[in-house]
Parts: structure tokens; sequence; C-alpha cells
């Protein structure tokens, strides 16, 4: 009972606990399992009557970047690029530019088997995108990454979502909202939420609470000026140490409680050594809306 559209120019974050279906409807977009009921278009083309045209605009990255462990990266892309019809001059540029793009260059002539978890994913998404689709189906696309090559994929594609469409499965939030500019999250065989990552971000209870950090001494009666406030629903201690205590006030519904907190600090005449906003969390509204927590 899944069903959505995805428009050339956006990253879509596809999100839902393990089991809810996000790998198989992505194999079934792909051509690589065929629906039992319903179908996909893609970029006009059907998945059940013309599968072979669906995956000639189409770059997938399967969960586990299943690949061939005999072969060496430089082996692979050549193989790739021959069997999708990309040959000459052409097709060695491509990989060049690839390979570079990210940054296979170590192991460019190793065995597969012999690469660790993360330079076999980087393998396996230089191969989905090696023919520059029109449309990218990435599952975990940065399982395995350390956080530099994590920054580095996400600002490829960013680079290349301009003119493409791409829908990304991932379970590291913080890659919906650094990439993404929608996200559906799926459970119990239907649409939860579409929505921007903002926009989610907004449901959390924690969407504008304002963050202060103040000396430990002042920690009482900052929290007692905070709860009596009505723009201020409830107030939070968060671990802070070194002689130092971190107050969260959580605000009341619509309302944004940081013009009176900095009045009543002000007022008081007590002073934080930090304040800020927090812009909501989608973790919280993750657990919310698959499980109800």
């Amino acid at each position: 009972g899944i069903s959505f559209a995805v428009e050339r120019g956006e990253v879509l974050g596809f999100l839902g606990p393990n089991g809810a279906g996000k790998s198989t409807t992505m194999k079934m977009i792909a051509g690589f399992l065929a629906p039992s009921a319903g179908t996909a278009i893609v970029a006009g083309h059907d998945v059940t009557s013309a599968p072979l045209e669906v995956q000639r605009c189409i770059g997938y990255l399967p969960e586990g970047a299943p690949l061939y462990g005999e072969m060496t990266p430089g082996g692979l892309l050549e193989f790739v690029a021959t069997v999708r019809g990309m040959k000459g001059q052409k097709a060695r540029e491509r990989i060049e530019e690839v390979a570079e793009r990210l940054q296979l260059a170590s192991v460019y002539r190793r065995p597969i088997e012999t690469l660790s978890k993360g330079f076999k994913r980087r393998v396996g998404l230089a191969q989905a995108i090696l023919l520059d689709p029109e449309v990218l189906i990435l599952d975990e696309p940065t399982d395995g990454l350390d956080p530099n090559q994590k920054h580095e994929v996400r600002k490829l594609l960013r680079d290349m979502s301009g003119n493409k469409v791409i829908v990304i499965s991932t379970h590291i939030l913080e890659e919906v909202e650094s990439v993404c500019s929608r996200a559906i999250v799926i459970g119990n065989g239907k649409v939860l939420a579409d929505e921007t990552p903002l926009t989610l971000q907004a449901r959390s209870r924690y969407h504008n609470a304002v963050v202060l950090t103040v000396a430990s001494n002042i920690a009482v009666s900052t929290r007692d000026l905070l709860a009596d406030l009505a723009e201020v629903s409830a107030v939070e201690d968060r671990a802070a140490g070194n002689g130092k205590a971190q107050l969260l006030a959580l605000p009341g519904d619509g309302i944004d409680p940081l013009p009176a907190v900095r009045d009543a600090l002000s007022k008081a005449g007590l002073v934080a050594e930090e304040v800020y906003q927090d812009r909501g969390r989608l973790e919280d509204v993750f657990r919310q809306l698959t499980i109800g927590g």
C-alpha cells in the first residue's frame, strides 16, 4: 500500500524501521524483484511491462554492495560500462572521472574481495553513477564509510541532485537532514509521513526548545525562573559538568519561547554562558511515527 511520486531535482529520503519494506520497494523499482501486485513507473516506463527500459535509466546500489569479489574496481567499472553500452574513449574518461570522485585510486587494481567495507561501498556507488543515470536508487549509500568519506559522498549526491531523481534509503537521520529535500516514512504497509526534513523536525517536542548553559550555582534559580514562564511548558536538565549545568526549556504549543527566556534572564540579572534553540530531532519524530514512543 505504498504510493508516492518523485520529481527530477528531488532527493528523497526513504525511511522506516527494519522490515518496513524499504529495500523491497527499491528492489521492485529497480527491476530486481517483480512486484506481486501494483507497479512503478520510472521515467515513463512501467517496471512490469518494460523492465529493460526502466533499467537503462536507473543507477542502483543495493544493500550490502554485492560485487564480483575476484574483479578489481577498475575491472568492474570497465565491465559495467561495456555491458551497459558505453565504450571507447567516452567510457575510459567516465571511469576515470568516477574513480577520482570516489577516491578509488589506491585500490583500483586490487581484488574487491580484499577491500574494506567502506571501499566496497564506494565501488558499488561508482558503478551506480557510472552512466550518469536519470534516476539513482541508493540503499544505505554511506554504510561502512568513515566520517570524511560520508561527507564526500553526501557532497557528491548534492552536486548531482539538480537534474536527477535520487531515492536514498538510510538509517542515518543526519544524512536526511544533510542531503534530502524530502522524506517519506513508511511502516505497517503505509506511508506515515511525506514532508521536508525541516517540517518533520518541527514535529519534535524539542523544536524551538531553548538550551541554556549556566553556572551550577545559579542552576536552581534559573530552572525556577524558566518554569514560571507562560511560554515554557516544561524544563529538563541535561548533563554538563565542570561546574556548569544545562537546562532545556520546552516550548508551549506553537510558541517560540526564546524572547521570553532572554527577557526573563535579563530582568533577573542571571547570565547564561550559552543560549541557543534546538531545531528538533528527527529521531524523536521517527520513533513517534513508527512506534508511538
